[in-house]
C-alpha cells in the first residue's frame, strides 16, 4: 500500500504542467462567403473557468475524460447545419436560446430581441416595434413588418438562401444574410438595429405602412422616416448614403458599404431624438454575461465606433443593478415599451447585477419544533413502508424523476426529525431506482448522448419527439434532470461511497443544463435553459413557436439549480454550490417579477392583472393564463405548478406572504369544482400554511391523496416548519442567506 502511495505521489509531483488552452471564439466567417467584413475584435472571456461547471476542482484532476452516456442515433432532431456556420458545428449548440426560431424549420419565425421583434426571411430582415394586444386571458405583442431591409434583387436561387448564424454569445447573435451582403449585430437591449453592409450595393427599405415623409440631414448620414401608423424611425449611416422614396411604401439607395443603424423614436417623442443622435456612433458587436464573484453577474458589451454605448434595461435589471460597482448612467425618462415592462436607457458598456443572496440548505430554514416530530414520524414510517410495496412502474423520465426525488425528500426529513431508522430502506430504494438509469440497464428507457446538438436525450425521446414531454428535442431538460440531480445529491449525501462511484454520471446529468464553459471541447452548451438577459429559464427546446421560447413552472426551474447546488454540497464542490445558488436566486426573482401577479401591480394591463394572480405559461412574446395541461379556470393547477416540488427553497420563492395570501384567496373558489385532484389541493393548503398554519394543517390531515412527487410526510414537514407568525409582506430573497454578510 505504501509503495502504491509513493508511486502516486511521484506521478503527481513529476507530472508536467500543461499550458492552458486558448479560449474558443466563434468564427465570424460566412458560408458561403460574400466579400469579407473587416475582422471584428473578439471580447476577452470572463473569469469563469474555461472548463464546464461539471468539472469541479477535484474532478478536473482526474486523468479520465468526462463521462458520456451511450451515443444516440436520433431520428427526430433538426439539422443544425442549415443555419449555423460550419465553424460552429463542432461545438455544442444552444437549444433554448433567445434566437432559437432562427435555427428551426425555415428559420422565418420572429424572435423578440428587446425592444424589437426580428424576422429573417429569404434575403431580407424585418423589424417590428410591437404593439400589445391584451384581455383578461392573455397578452401578446403584435408583429408587423414596420421596416424591411433587403438587398438587390438576385437570382431566384440566391434570394431563397437562408441566413447564417456566424457567432453568438450570452446577449447577442450575429446574423448574416449572404445573398444580400448583410451582417446584423443583434444585441439584446440595443435600441438600434445595426447592420454592416459588406459590399457596395443598393439597399431597399420597405414597410407595410405608408411612408409620410423622408427627411435627410445635410450630411446625408441621418434620415428621419415617418409612417402613417404614427411611428417615427431614424436611420444613421457611417458615411453618406443617398436615400429616396420609391412609391408609397419603399425607399431605395444608391450603392453603399458601411454601417447602418435604425431605431424607432419611442412614442414619436422628438425629445428622444437628441439622445439617439448622441449615441448613434457607438454600436455593440456582442455581449457576454460573466459570473465574476458570488452573487454577482456582469454584462460586458463589446463595442465599436466612438462615444458611449446606449442600451436598454428591463425592470429586473434595474432592481439588481449595482450602480456603485459599475460606471453607468440610467436615463430614467428614456423608455421603450415591452411586454416585460418598460425598457429604460442605460449608458455604459459594463453593468454589474447583484441578485439577492440565498443559502442552499438540505433542511428547513427555521427548523421544526420537537413537539411536532411525532406526527411527522408517523407519516414518515408509512410513506417509507410504501416504498417497498409500490415499485416505480413508469418509464417517463419526468414522472420517474419526481418519484425518486419524492423518496429523497423522505430521507432528509428523517434526518431533520431525528428518525434515522428509515434511512437504510430509503437508501436501498434510491440505489435500486437510480442505478439502472446511470448504468444503462433500464430496459424501458434510459439516457443517451446526442453529439449533433450536444446533450442528453432519452431512448424514447430519440425516436419520438413527443415522448418524455419532448425531452428528445431538448424540452424541459432542467425539469426532468433537476429531479434526478436532487435524488442523486441526497443519495450521495447519505451514502458517500455510492456517490464517489457514480460521480461521473451524476456530473454529466447536471452539466447538461449547468455547464458554464465556453470551451469548444465541452460536451454541453453553456447554460442550456437559463437566459442571462431575462434572468430566468426557458423550456421550449427545438420546437418552432411563433411566440418564441416559453416556460410554465418556475418552481421546477428553481428546483433544478437548487438541486445542482445540493450536489455541490454533497461533493464538496464550492464552485457548483455558488453557481447553482446564484442561478436559483435569479430564477426566483424573475418568477416574482413576471409570473407572480400582485393585485396592485402595474407591469401588465389592468384587465389581465385583475383576473390573474399568476401567469400560466410565460412566452418570450406572450403571457398566457392557460397551462399546457389545464385551462385558465383550473386555478389550483396554476398555483400548484408554480409551487411544486415543496422544498426548503420554496420558502424563498414565496417569501412575500401578502402575495401568498392573495394567491390562495384567488385559488380557493376553484377547489369547489367537481373533479379537483387531491394532489393539487395539497399545494394550495401548503401555501395557505405560510400565513394560517393551523387551518392549513387541518385541511392537509383530511387529504386522501397527494401529488406523485409529494407525500403526507412532506406536507406535514412544510407546515410544521412554518413559524408561528410569518412576517406579512416581502422580506426579500436576501434575508434567507445566512452568509449574506460575507458575500461581497
Amino acid at each position: 500500500m505504501l509503495k502504491k502511495l509513493r508511486r502516486r505521489v511521484s506521478r503527481i509531483l513529476t507530472k508536467p504542467f500543461k499550458k492552458p488552452k486558448k479560449p474558443f471564439r466563434p468564427s465570424s466567417s460566412i458560408s458561403p462567403s460574400p466579400p469579407a467584413i473587416e475582422s471584428e475584435p473578439q471580447p476577452e472571456l470572463d473569469s469563469e473557468p474555461e472548463t464546464p461547471a461539471m468539472e469541479s476542482q477535484h474532478y478536473r484532476k482526474r486523468p479520465t475524460s468526462p463521462f458520456l452516456f451511450p451515443k444516440a442515433e436520433s431520428s427526430v432532431l433538426p439539422d443544425p447545419s442549415l443555419f449555423f456556420s460550419r465553424s460552429l458545428l463542432s461545438s455544442p449548440l444552444p437549444t433554448n436560446s433567445f434566437f432559437q426560431n432562427f435555427t428551426l424549420k425555415a428559420g422565418d419565425q420572429p424572435e423578440y430581441i428587446h425592444p424589437y421583434l426580428i424576422k429573417s426571411s429569404q434575403s431580407s430582415l424585418s423589424i417590428s416595434y410591437p404593439s400589445q394586444f391584451h384581455n383578461s386571458s392573455f397578452i401578446y405583442q403584435v408583429f408587423n413588418a414596420d421596416l424591411i431591409i433587403s438587398g438587390p434583387n438576385k437570382t431566384c436561387l440566391d434570394s431563397l438562401q437562408s441566413h447564417i448564424i456566424s457567432s453568438y454569445c450570452d446577449l447577442s447573435v450575429t446574423l448574416d444574410i449572404p445573398s444580400s451582403y448583410f451582417r446584423f449585430f443583434l444585441v439584446r437591449g440595443s435600441p438600434y438595429v445595426t447592420c454592416s453592409v459588406i459590399s457596395n450595393i443598393p439597399i431597399m427599405i420597405s414597410t407595410i405602412h405608408a411612408i409620410i415623409s423622408l427627411d435627410a440631414s445635410i450630411s446625408l448620414n441621418k434620415y428621419t422616416i415617418k409612417l402613417n401608423n404614427n411611428q417615427t424611425w431614424v436611420l444613421y449611416s457611417s458615411s453618406p448614403i443617398n436615400l429616396s422614396q420609391n412609391g408609397v411604401s419603399s425607399i431605395i439607395s444608391g450603392g453603399f458599404t458601411g454601417i447602418i443603424r435604425i431605431a424607432v423614436l419611442p412614442d414619436s417623442n422628438i425629445q428622444y431624438q437628441s439622445l439617439l443622435d448622441r449615441f448613434s456612433s457607438c454600436y455593440p458587436l456582442s455581449g457576454l454575461a460573466v459570473f465574476t464573484k458570488p452573487f454577482c453577474l456582469e454584462y460586458k458589451f463589446e463595442k465599436k465606433g466612438w462615444g458611449d454605448l446606449l442600451m436598454l434595461a428591463h425592470p429586473l435589471h434595474l432592481k439588481l443593478l449595482s450602480r456603485d460597482d459599475c460606471d453607468v448612467t440610467v436615463l430614467e425618462d428614456f423608455k421603450y415599451n415591452s411586454i416585460d415592462g418598460d425598457l429604460v436607457g442605460i449608458v455604459g458598456d459594463s453593468w454589474v447585477l447583484k441578485p439577492d443572496s440565498v443559502s442552499v440548505t438540505w433542511h428547513s430554514i427555521n427548523g421544526i419544533a420537537e413537539e411536532s416530530y411525532a406526527e411527522i414520524v408517523s407519516a414518515l414510517s408509512k410513506d417509507v413502508d410504501a416504498l417497498n410495496s409500490s415499485p416505480i412502474t413508469t418509464a417517463s423520465s419526468y414522472f420517474y424523476g419526481k418519484l425518486i426525488a419524492r423518496a429523497a425528500r423522505l430521507a432528509l426529513i428523517a434526518e431533520e426529525v431525528c428518525y434515522l431508522d428509515v434511512i437504510p430502506v430509503i437508501r436501498k430504494f434510491l440505489k435500486d431506482s437510480i442505478e439502472p438509469w446511470l448504468d444503462g440497464t433500464f430496459s424501458a428507457n434510459g439516457f443517451l448522448y446526442d453529439g449533433k446538438w450536444g446533450g442528453i436525450v432519452t431512448k424514447q425521446g430519440s425516436v419520438d419527439s413527443g415522448a418524455d414531454f419532448g425531452f428528445g428535442v431538448y424540452n424541459d431538460h432542467h425539469y426532468h434532470l433537476g429531479y434526478f440531480v436532487y435524488a442523486i445529491a441526497v443519495l450521495a449525501k447519505i451514502d458517500p461511497a455510492w456517490g464517489r462511484k457514480y460521480r461521473p454520471q451524476a456530473y454529466s446529468l447536471m452539466a447538461d443544463f449547468m455547464n458554464l464553459g465556453r470551451n469548444e471541447n465541452s460536451n454541453y452548451p453553456r447554460l442550456r435553459c437559463f437566459d442571462l438577459y431575462k434572468l430566468h429559464s426557458w423550456a421550449g427546446g427545438l420546437t418552432e413557436f411563433a411566440d418564441g421560447r416559453n416556460q410554465e413552472s418556475t418552481s421546477e426551474a428553481v428546483n433544478a439549480y437548487y438541486s445542482a447546488a445540493l450536489m455541490g454540497l454533497a461533493y464538496g464542490d464550492t464552485h457548483l454550490v455558488a453557481t447553482g445558488s446564484v442561478l436559483a436566486s435569479m430564477e426566483i426573482q424573475a418568477a416574482q417579477t413576471w409570473w407572480h401577479v400582485r393585485e396592485q401591480d402595474t407591469l401588465y394591463s389592468q384587465d389581465f392583472t385583475r383576473e390573474n394572480r399568476v401567469v400560466g405559461v410565460l412566452w418570450a412574446n406572450k403571457r398566457d393564463s392557460g397551462l399546457w395541461f389545464a385551462p385558465p379556470d383550473w386555478r389550483e393547477c396554476r398555483l400548484g405548478i408554480q409551487l411544486l416540488p415543496l422544498l426548503p427553497i420554496t420558502e424563498v420563492l414565496f417569501s412575500d406572504i401578502r402575495f401568498a395570501r392573495e394567491l390562495v384567496k384567488w385559488t380557493l373558489p376553484a377547489l369547489g369544482r367537481e373533479g379537483v385532484g387531491e394532489g393539487w389541493k395539497g399545494f394550495v393548503y401548503a401555501l395557505e400554511g405560510t400565513y394560517d398554519k393551523e387551518n392549513a394543517l387541518q385541511k392537509i390531515r383530511n387529504l386522501n391523496g397527494y401529488d406523485d412527487g409529494n407525500s403526507l410526510t412532506n406536507l406535514l414537514w412544510w407546515i410544521h416548519s412554518r413559524g408561528d407568525e410569518e412576517e406579512e409582506g416581502c422580506g426579500g430573497v436576501g434575508k434567507f442567506c445566512w452568509f449574506r454578510h460575507y458575500s461581497h
